[in-house]
């Protein structure tokens, strides 16, 4: 049982110590892919548009009646109000109604830009000219018109269009349409403040004040209006602190002076819009006085024309005493009179108003028409307040949103208390109406005793003292409210304008960018060599092997660069020769250690061919030979026989012929050049090799061989791909199982373990062919029994080792190879 975990310890293993040094052997990889990656980064740094952000700050004051207006009797109808003014402040400025204003006033959907180093960049207050679009004309969408200053005094405009017919907003009504074309390159001249009337572009381009500069171009762009408008309403507006009446405005954008100028616009048509809501009910009140007024005069100059052609008639030009007194009893209870019908008629219309409309922006103040009790005319101002405030959040919010409902509820309060008040005053005035009325009949029947000339001028002088009563009220009116109106300044107070004093900048993250560029320039050669690494499954190293298999390794066999497998034989000074005679003197040592005596047998085998097995058995076959051994090669390899062609000799008979009884030993056994060593091949290939190597004839074949020499070497089949190597274990003394370097699989260490698990396998060694000792593999080597070797002296010759250095372009292709 310990056998066998001690075994499965082997398996699905990582080298992360040869994946390291993996690493760090390509280092020059990382540098050119963190160089790509950096340099990348660069590239989109500089050609990213850098972002800024800058902001204002106001305060919306509580409103506060100074003294002149408290004196005033026109205080009530005065606008405003402190309920949600801040709140409504914040709604207005992103609303998509206050940004349009915005927008229009600083024509922002017309973009000007102009050639920079790596791209078209936004070139705001920056030309020479400016264009001033036609407020009711048609605009190209999205085209791209190029304009050049040809001289002091005119232009040339041109762009290009692929089809004959672009697309054109209106700028009035923001719709939007196709419109034909005559020329898809247009290219016209103009003068400077020339009036520009096409069907796609009006307007007129006019100096900026900036110096002009011949040949100087940039480009106009007209965008969508609707887009550029929900861009700006992105503006960011957050209260200072919880409960505050100050709040910050925040705008990002890629130009820091279009920016600076859209926030404090924007300010200050928020100041302009609730001043004008403040005044709108003084406003109203004005133009409906000066209705009045207009009517008043036309009464009035008519009575006069009347009473003067009277006088001129009747030559009477003055009244009596009497008649005076009762002309001025009379003319103050008419202007009695005159007050409380029109209060009662106010009652009435405002009753009417207030049960059957729904928009109240229009209800006159009530101190026009004398009426100075106080909760009528807050009343009436707080209706108007809430009705202009539920009119301007229509722009904001959906019609079912419960801002709405409760507006509504507010005005339906204040109109339930107003009517209940109406109700009420309509009683006592027309308990005075009446005693008015009984007072003026009383003195128009002492005005019946006067002579018929003196009744009919003070019937004249009545009507004339009225209306002109009646118009000196309305001019005094008229200046308290233009007082009141020119008093009054808005809510909006600016802290802090949007200003560019340098900084502001927040994006482009370019420090990010490189950031990512060396994960990314890191990463990408990191995984790539893991991946390359976690699925390679060949061998490299000798702590590879042992941790794969139980078997120890008993040598370590370099590259061969020579074209023969005679390399000991060759060039007996070389490297290759010493690891074979290293492995040489292992198995002598493993001889004496299992006290293994007289004729000694090595069995060489592999997982699959192309491992080196045949190389091997002949370069170990031919270092015992020049230890003056009698050794024999024999090749057992039936299915693809090789010795023949190195030492070439006949292959036409063999081990097979001995098997068969065709042949004795002695016949089949061949000399080759070399002294001490000698060669028997496979001979023919036989149908049953499998069978030919059971048989008796095998043993009686291996007695005679040790009878004969001191070291037999036996080139056997591959282990992996037929039985045939088993078969021959049992006659060796010591068995060999070769892995090639970059190309045994650690797979194939699996049989080798799993017949060392069974005993089917024992005396077997490790032999480690084609070595290249490489510093990414991350390994020097060191071998059992005491072998090693990391040297070169030049008294052994010629290296068969390659030592050039690769170049880079080498390099990079090796990069993507498994080693």
């Amino acid at each position: 049982m310990n056998r066998d975990l001690e075994l499965e310890h082997y398996y699905n293993t990582f080298d992360f110590k040869r994946f390291l040094f993996k690493l760090l052997g390509n280092w020059v990889f990382f540098v050119l892919t963190l160089g790509i990656a950096f340099g990348i980064a660069y590239y989109i740094s500089v050609r990213n548009v850098s972002v800024y952000q800058l902001q204002n700050m106001i305060a919306i004051e509580e409103e506060e009646q100074n003294a002149f207006l408290a004196s005033t009797s026109n205080a009530p109808f005065n606008w405003g109000g402190t309920t949600n003014k801040v709140n409504t402040a914040i709604i207005t400025l992103r609303s998509r109604t206050h940004n349009e204003k915005v927008v229009n006033k600083l024509q922002y959907y017309i973009t000007y830009l102009k050639q920079g180093i790596y791209q078209l960049e936004d070139a705001y207050r920056e030309t020479p000219l400016v264009f001033i679009a036609d407020e009711a004309s048609n605009m190209m969408l999205d085209r791209l018109i190029k304009v050049t200053l040809i001289d002091s005094t005119s232009l040339n405009v041109q762009f290009s269009n692929e089809a004959n017919r672009v697309f054109v907003q209106h700028t009035a009504t923001k719709k939007k349409r196709f419109v034909k074309i005559e020329n898809q390159n247009f290219n016209q001249d103009f003068d400077i403040n020339e009036p520009i009337n096409l069907p796609f572009l009006s307007g007129v381009f006019k100096r900026s004040g900036l110096p002009l500069e011949i040949g100087t171009s940039f480009y106009l762009k007209f965008l969508n209006f609707d887009s550029v408008v929900s861009q700006y309403r992105g503006v960011s507006v957050r209260v200072e602190s919880k409960g505050s009446s100050i709040f910050i405005l925040t705008l990002r954008g890629t130009n820091k002076t279009k920016i600076v100028d859209y926030l404090n616009t924007s300010v200050q048509t928020l100041s302009d819009d609730m001043l004008a809501s403040k005044n709108l009910f003084a406003t109203k009140t004005i133009d409906f006085i000066n209705e009045l007024l207009s009517e008043k005069s036309e009464e009035l100059s008519g009575i006069e024309d009347e009473l003067n052609a009277f006088r001129n008639k009747t030559e009477v030009l003055d009244l009596t005493d009497r008649a005076k007194e009762i002309n001025v009893k009379l003319s103050l209870l008419d202007t009695q009179k005159e007050t409380i019908t029109n209060t009662k008629n106010y009652y009435e219309v405002l009753e009417q108003y207030l049960s059957n409309r729904v928009d109240y922006s229009n209800i006159p103040a009530p101190s026009v028409v004398g009426i100075s009790e106080s909760s009528i005319g807050a009343g009436v101002s707080k209706i108007v307040d809430l009705g202009e405030r539920r009119k301007n959040f229509e722009y904001s919010f959906k019609e079912n949103a419960p801002v709405f409902a409760d507006i509504d509820r507010q005005i339906n309060t204040v109109k339930s208390g107003l009517i209940e008040n109406i109700k009420s005053s309509k009683g006592l005035i027309n308990s005075e109406l009446q005693i008015v009325n009984q007072n003026i009949i009383n003195f128009e029947a002492k005005l019946r005793k006067l002579p018929s000339n003196q009744q009919e001028l003070i019937h004249i002088q009545r009507r004339y003292n009225l209306s002109e009563t009646t118009y000196n009220l309305f001019l005094e009116k008229l200046s308290e409210a233009g007082l009141l109106k020119a008093a009054n300044v808005s809510d909006v107070v600016i802290i802090d304008e949007a200003k560019d004093i340098g900084g502001g900048k927040i994006g482009p993250n370019t420090q990010l960018n490189y950031v990512i560029a060396g994960i990314f320039g890191f990463s990408i050669p990191f995984i790539t060599i893991f991946i390359l690494v976690f699925f390679d499954n060949k061998i490299y190293t000798n702590q590879e092997i042992n941790k794969l298999s139980p078997a120890p390794i008993l040598g370590v066999i370099g590259k061969n660069n020579s074209n023969s497998n005679l390399a000991v034989l060759n060039n007996p000074k070389s490297l290759i020769s010493e690891s074979f005679r290293a492995l040489r003197s292992n198995l002598q040592f493993l001889y004496k250690e299992k006290l293994i005596k007289g004729a000694k047998t090595v069995l060489i085998t592999s997982s699959i061919s192309g491992e080196g097995k045949t190389f091997c058995s002949i370069n170990l076959a031919s270092v015992f030979s020049l230890s003056d051994k009698r050794t024999v090669l024999v090749g057992l390899d039936f299915r693809k026989p090789k010795i023949f062609e190195d030492f070439d000799i006949d292959n036409s008979f063999g081990v097979v012929n001995y098997l068969i009884n065709d042949k004795s030993l002695a016949e089949i056994t061949q000399e080759t050049q070399y002294p001490y060593i000698d060669v028997i091949l496979s001979g023919p290939i036989p149908p049953n090799p499998s069978e030919l190597l059971m048989s008796d004839r095998m043993e009686e074949f291996m007695e005679e061989l040790k009878l004969r020499y001191d070291y037999i070497i036996l080139d056997s089949p591959p282990l992996g791909l037929v039985a045939d190597a088993l078969e021959l274990i049992k006659y060796a003394d010591t068995t060999l199982f070769v892995v090639r370097q970059k190309f045994t699989k650690k797979g194939m260490l699996n049989l080798l373990n799993k017949n060392f698990k069974l005993n089917e396998m024992t005396n077997i060694s490790i032999v480690m062919n084609y070595f290249q000792h490489k510093a990414k593999y991350g390994y020097g080597y060191g071998y059992g029994y005491g072998f090693g070797y990391a040297y070169r002296d030049k008294s052994y010759g010629t290296s068969d080792e390659d030592t050039s250095q690769k170049g880079i372009i080498k390099r990079l292709a090796s990069f993507f190879k498994p080693n």
